[in-house]
């Protein structure tokens, strides 16, 4: 499964959410309307509330098998007495109101700045990134010794097939080469937060990583195939993706640095061009990941609920706008009007 999830988003064109054409306060458009003018896939939605994701993970390890009827149904018991009312619909106000505080962490000043809640959402990410990194080397570790190898995780490619190293897009050398990046300590073999890496590879804090992925995203970029861009190709095939995110991080257009200025800023050695390396700082613009994604999806939830548009977020507007943190997450298991519930404010 996550071999096909890291190899289609590697192969994806470009995932990028889909801005606001209009003036600012006219942002209002659907989460759907967010995600990618260009055909890619999708990456995780990010989930606001850990309870969500808890009730995903009962569901799918029900499905697979990994956790006996019994001792579901005994979860599921005790989650709904807890958090659902009678209906056995979760009381999203309830929730709201018992999460809030958690928010409100830095400072602890009665509201959630637009930080607190990034810092919030790339934490329930990074989690569960973390989790379906824990349970895809439970299933790929084949002789369970807790690592993974090269043949464990791709074992449809032959000695014959590592040893010709063909770096083509999907062969065994470009596979291999991600594996070595992740492979931090050089034993041949991936740990848990080496194989997250490597399933992960946008969202990595590792150069070599980094850089692997720029080369493979530059492949778009680099129409006359010198391996490096020029000013024109920047401008044609780089810089309007960057100004995409950029103007959604700041909702000004001024505040973006022209395409020219962008260029120098990262030209570092005013050859006129830039290698892969050289885009290291505007990686998470050009190939984002969840953890990128959570943190522009932040920035949506609280546009979406600030109501007096202080940059910061009241109880009561969350309150007000609890389908924008419940609702817009469309996950099957969580899409039946069954499973949410709120009181009347």
């Amino acid at each position: 499964m996550a071999k096909v999830v890291v190899y289609a988003i590697l192969a994806a064109t470009f995932i990028v959410l889909v801005l606001f054409a209009h003036k600012k306060q006219n942002r209002t458009q659907s989460i759907e309307g967010l995600i990618s003018r260009r055909i890619g896939r999708r990456l995780e939605m990010p989930v606001f509330d850990p309870l969500v994701t808890r009730i995903e993970r009962l569901s799918h390890e029900k499905e697979a098998g990994t956790k006996t009827v019994e001792a579901a149904k005994e979860e599921e018991d005790d989650m709904f007495e807890e958090y659902f009312a009678q209906e056995r619909r979760l009381n999203t106000t309830m929730r709201i109101k018992f999460l809030f505080p958690l928010l409100d962490a830095s400072p602890r000043d009665g509201f959630v700045s637009l930080k607190e809640l990034q810092t919030w959402m790339m934490q329930q990410t990074e989690d569960n990134m973390g989790y379906r990194t824990a349970k895809e080397l439970e299933l790929q570790d084949k002789d369970k010794d807790g690592v993974i190898t090269f043949e464990e995780y791709l074992p449809q490619f032959s000695k014959q097939d590592i040893e010709k190293n063909e770096k083509g897009h999907g062969e065994a050398g470009w596979w291999m080469e991600q594996f070595k990046n992740s492979d931090f300590d050089h034993n041949g073999s991936l740990d848990i937060e080496e194989f997250n890496n490597f399933l992960h590879p946008e969202d990595s804090r590792n150069g070599d990583t980094q850089r692997w992925v720029l080369r493979e995203r530059m492949t778009g970029m680099d129409t006359n195939g010198n391996g490096k861009l020029e000013y024109k190709e920047f401008v044609q095939n780089t810089y309007e993706m960057y100004k995409e995110f950029a103007k959604f991080e700041t909702e000004e257009d001024e505040n973006v640095p022209t395409a020219q200025l962008l260029f120098a800023e990262l030209d570092r050695n005013k050859d006129r061009f830039l290698v892969a390396n050289e885009l290291r700082p505007i990686l998470h613009y050009l190939q984002p990941g969840e953890m990128s994604y959570a943190k522009y999806y932040s920035t949506f939830l609280c546009h979406e609920a600030d109501e007096d548009k202080d940059g910061k977020l009241s109880l009561e507007e969350m309150l007000h706008h609890e389908d924008v943190f419940y609702k817009a997450v469309h996950h099957e298991e969580l899409d039946d009007e069954d499973y949410f519930d709120h009181d009347e404010l």
